[in-house]
């Protein structure tokens, strides 16, 4: 199978919370990463989830993340202040 036939199979699911691969090949690792259609790639290891670390999925595995510093982000409004000089 070729790459191309790997992640068609792979992406032909509803759902896309996380994927694995095992590769040496470190082209290979980010090439099949960015095309995976999910929330989380393990690469060479299964134990992906880790409080730290975002947690979710795409499709219908989920919406946004939960844990880490990007949990919160679904819930807060980013908003742009632009402080001048307040000695004038």
């Amino acid at each position: 199978e070729t790459e191309q036939e790997v992640l068609e199979r792979a992406n032909n699911s509803e759902f896309g919370l996380a994927s694995y691969l095992f590769s040496r090949d470190i082209g290979r690792v980010f090439r099949i990463s960015e095309k995976l259609q999910c929330g989380m790639v393990g690469v060479n290891d299964s134990a992906i989830s880790d409080a730290r670390m975002p947690f979710g999925g795409i499709k219908k595995s989920g919406m946004g993340r939960e844990g880490s510093r990007y949990g919160m982000d679904e819930y807060m409004q980013l908003k742009y202040i632009l402080l001048g000089s307040l000695n004038k």
